[in-house]
């Protein structure tokens, strides 16, 4: 049970959100990255979706749906910003599907229309309108299904998940928050909603009435029974890829370590408590806890890899059973 310090602690930790692991990158993107999207009509937004697809190129293929962060852009995403998830998917034979923007809305249905953020009914679009759209351009057999997203979106990976426990067969969290309603974090997503100009109460009402609890994937964990998990996170604590946030560093930058470690600091937290709770229910869980860690795109880009072998693929073709730990607590490796 979190105490009143460490709910205040997370809640000013998740306020950081600006310019951090949730922001979009800056980096350049694949030379394709824009070339190749398809836009997918939503009717249930009234609009059309751009979203990237990494072809299996072969009929009845299982696919990946892989979500952005909290600051989406609408003509793009972060993981062909940052990452090279693209080019790794490439010839494995599983569809790989980056739909563009979101920003702020938890990949979820609103209760109402948001001034700033529109109409979204994100969890009907991902969980109907796309998958059908895959199946008929790109033979999906619609039956091999997994998702993963990295903080806002691996909180809204885990829900989608768990809410559609027959569609996905596996669920990949990355520096999530699946501890919804819990203390600090209900603000946090609030905030973090608010951060991007939308107004949480039409997301899901007023807390703790409308839709909150209905959405806590830590509540609904039980959905996930026999299930392929994969949850991650690091401590925030120091990062081997980046010394701008090592206190002991010459390259130390205050304001940096700010934006980063808070936000992957209050992910541990979340993710910890959630593992504890999923592991309770039969589900094959994979976890990869380091010691280390800021919230950025180098370590999602290698748990993604990680989740790929470990939970992805063993969900689409069989293997792999049981808990498997990379590290829990302040220890393991990156």
């Amino acid at each position: 049970m979190l105490t009143r310090a460490s709910s205040r602690l997370i809640a000013g930790a998740m306020t950081l959100m600006v310019g951090a692991g949730l922001a979009t990158a800056v980096t350049a993107p694949d030379a394709d990255a824009r070339r190749a999207t398809d836009r997918v009509y939503s009717r249930a937004m009234h609009k059309s979706i751009p979203v990237y697809v990494v072809p299996a190129n072969r009929p009845n293929a299982p696919t990946i749906y892989l979500l952005d962060g909290l600051r989406a852009p609408n003509n793009d995403t972060g993981w062909l910003i940052n990452t090279n998830v693209a080019r790794f998917m490439r010839g494995k034979g599983v569809n790989l599907v980056l739909p563009f923007g979101g920003a702020g809305s938890f990949y979820t249905n609103w209760e109402r229309r948001d001034p700033k953020l529109g109409l979204n009914r994100w969890e009907t679009f991902l969980t109907r309108e796309l998958p059908r759209y895959m199946k008929k351009k790109y033979s999906s057999d619609n039956r091999r299904n997994a998702i993963g997203g990295l903080s806002m979106s691996g909180t809204s990976a885990l829900n989608l998940a768990s809410r559609h426990p027959n569609f996905y067969r596996s669920v990949a969290s990355y520096s999530g928050y699946p501890t919804v309603t819990m203390p600090g974090f209900t603000q946090g997503i609030q905030t973090s909603v608010a951060q991007v100009g939308g107004d949480a109460n039409n997301m899901w009402g007023v807390y703790p009435g409308g839709q909150w609890f209905a959405n806590d994937p830590f509540l609904s964990a039980g959905n996930l029974a026999g299930h392929y998990v994969y949850v991650s996170s690091g401590t925030g604590i120091t990062s081997k890829y980046d010394t701008a946030i090592n206190p002991g560093s010459p390259n130390f930058d205050p304001m940096r370590f700010v934006q980063m470690v808070p936000l992957e600091t209050a992910a541990s937290i979340s993710s910890q408590m959630y593992i504890t709770r999923v592991s309770t229910v039969g589900a094959r869980l994979t976890t990869h806890i380091s010691p280390d860690g800021g919230h950025w795109w180098d370590y999602w880009q290698r748990r993604f890899k990680e989740s790929y072998y470990k939970t992805f693929r063993p969900s689409f073709y069989g293997g792999g059973s049981g808990v498997n730990n990379f590290g829990t607590g302040s220890m393991g490796s990156s």
